[in-house]
């Protein structure tokens, strides 16, 4: 079963970390210096922050997939609708390797497609924060917020 992936930009990791545990009702799952992410079961989402990104607030939504066969078909219903997307195989970041799709709301919201591989012990040298961009290695896409 797929989860619903958000992550958000905080200006204050320690505070949003214990406003999301209290709210979640649980610690998360993984904690670093700049990042932590809750895999919850009740909602089924993978919510993340991060001081990452160009700004407080959403940075990007997405669906998390739990086979390659799952992401594939995901890709598949974007491009059937003719959505511009791009393929990030194979990439690390947020802690994860991962095969992802990437596409772009009529909000301008980044929304990732992705299949987590494997964890890393760094944020991603893919990451576009480094430049001032997004959190998670959110390409460039038309029209993105």
């Amino acid at each position: 079963m797929a989860r619903f992936h958000m992550h958000m930009s905080v200006s204050d990791l320690a505070e949003s970390i214990r406003f999301y545990s209290i709210l979640f009702g649980s610690a998360p799952d993984v904690m670093k210096d700049d990042y932590a992410k809750w895999e919850l079961g009740d909602p089924k989402v993978n919510f993340a922050v991060s001081t990452r990104g160009r700004r407080p607030g959403l940075d990007h939504v997405g669906i998390q997939a739990e086979s390659d066969a799952a992401l594939a078909a995901l890709r598949g219903r974007l491009d059937a609708a003719g959505l511009p997307g791009v393929a990030q195989p194979n990439t690390t970041c947020c802690y994860a390797r991962s095969d992802k799709y990437w596409t772009i709301d009529p909000q301008g919201i980044p929304w990732e497609t992705f299949h987590s591989l494997d964890t890393v012990p760094t944020f991603g040298a893919q990451s576009g924060s480094a430049e001032g961009g997004s959190a998670c290695c959110v390409p460039s896409l038309p029209g993105a917020h």
